[in-house]
């Protein structure tokens, strides 16, 4: 009887050390997992902010007006041609 507890006993330490073995080995991947993706996180917060400068740098005034006297041949009004509607 005492044959039987031991092996029992040995079998148990056996399987919690191969799942302790699995678990550590678990996290380790999810660490590696979450490194990653926070890697990609920044490497797109880095990309959102340049391109939040571009649509900034490409919608400021200045540049508009050029283009549109420039390209686009466009004018701007005389004083006389300008009429304010009011409600």
């Amino acid at each position: 009887m005492r044959i039987f507890v031991f092996w029992i006993l040995v079998a148990a330490v056996f399987i919690s050390a191969v799942e302790v073995v699995v678990a550590r080995h678990q996290a380790r991947k999810l660490f590696v997992e979450i490194q990653t993706l926070e890697k990609v996180r920044d490497e797109l917060d880095e990309e959102w902010g340049r391109l939040q400068l571009e649509q900034s740098t490409w919608a400021t005034d200045i540049r508009i007006e050029s283009l549109t006297h420039g390209e686009m041949d466009m004018k701007t009004p005389d004083m006389n041609s300008i009429v304010l509607l009011a409600k």
